[in-house]
């Protein structure tokens, strides 16, 4: 049974809904069959169709034109009997209405990935996008309870077309993390991810810079670091790391924080961190709550948090044990196969 899924997004662009999509629908080892696109030219083989549309925007007329072209770009691309249903990577943006004009009689499962939200509440063709995709939906995917809340808080769903699937990270990472053993340069903390505002990584560059014998780290896209509003000359930045590379960089480090300030709706840097045996801290916010609990460090002062674990190896051991204990439960087998039964129920 195949889906038909992608993102209009070019395929190395940053972000949790890209790395998901890569790890289900992508290369040979992918767990659901699918066919996948995204944005450009050319391609290469087992990577995603990409479609050369150009015009994306977020609100206004100009958006429904982008979507129509990208509409009449997948209808020329995909033949609508080769495959059996239809997964939207998000509830707005453009790849979502496009599917939904191409392919108007396919099973549908939308997968909430939070950026969808968060873009529906501050641009209203957004909202009148996921209105309009939520309603028509067979069901829509979430990750986490905290994030069917905010879903429900956007747009009416009935709760029987609400289904909880967590995300997950690939069995292999589970079953072959990388190896911790080597050499330490003093206290070395992470934050890896995008550097939006509600990320909170200017908060901890600002709080953690300047500790006796912390080393913070970033391993983020280079023009969002460039443009930080604080000071960065002592930050060790890493660059933009592709997957393989950064579970390397988790090996090298001592602990991993995660500042963000607004929900989060799932955490897959935090679980992958785990996986690798790299020890988490957080800021309590809806979904890393659910997701984490207390497997990981709960950040009240983030200082005194880095200082206390600096200086105690036996709770950085802790908290790395129970790390990879709450890492086991959220394997990508378990999330590929909970979808494919969902898209069997969704086409009786």
């Amino acid at each position: 049974m195949t889906a038909l899924t992608g993102i209009d997004l070019p395929p190395g662009s940053p972000g949790g809904s890209v790395e998901l999509l890569r790890d289900l629908y992508l290369g040979p080892d992918a767990p659901i069959a699918a066919e996948v696109f995204m944005l450009g030219s050319g391609g290469e083989p087992g990577g995603p169709v990409l479609l050369d549309v150009a015009g994306k925007q977020l609100d206004g007329p100009g958006f429904w034109s982008y979507v129509d072209a990208l509409a009449a770009a997948l209808r020329d691309r995909f033949d609508p009997a080769g495959f059996a249903a239809v997964h939207w990577q998000h509830l707005s943006f453009g790849a979502t209405p496009a599917l939904l004009r191409a392919f108007p009689d396919h099973p549908r499962i939308a997968l909430v990935h939070g950026t969808d939200l968060l873009f529906a509440a501050n641009h209203p063709t957004q909202h009148e996008v996921l209105r309009e995709a939520a309603s028509a939906a067979d069901a829509v995917v979430v990750p986490t309870s905290a994030m069917a809340d905010l879903l429900r808080a956007v747009t009416p769903v009935a709760p029987k077309r609400i289904v909880h699937v967590p995300w997950g990270i690939p069995d292999r990472l589970l079953h072959s993390p990388p190896d911790r053993s080597g050499p330490r340069d003093g206290f070395r903390v992470l934050y890896a991810g995008r550097l939006t505002a509600e990320k909170g990584a200017a908060e901890l560059i600002a709080e953690l810079t300047g500790l006796p014998g912390v080393t913070v780290c970033v391993a983020a896209p280079e023009h969002e670091f460039a443009a930080l509003p604080v000071d960065t000359s002592e930050v060790e930045y890493l660059g933009w790391f592709d997957r393989p590379s950064l579970w390397q960089a988790f090996a090298r480090h001592d602990l991993l924080v995660v500042p963000s300030t607004t929900l989060e709706a799932f955490g897959l840097v935090a679980v992958e961190a785990q996986a690798c045996g790299l020890p988490v801290a957080y800021q309590p916010v809806p979904g890393l709550t659910e997701v984490l609990g207390d497997s990981a460090a709960r950040v009240e002062k983030l200082a005194d948090t880095v200082q206390h674990l600096a200086k105690d190896p036996s709770a950085l051991a802790d908290l790395r044990a129970a790390g990879l204990r709450n890492a086991a439960r959220f394997p990508l087998s378990r999330t590929a196969s909970e979808l494919d039964a969902l898209t069997a129920e969704v086409r009786r």
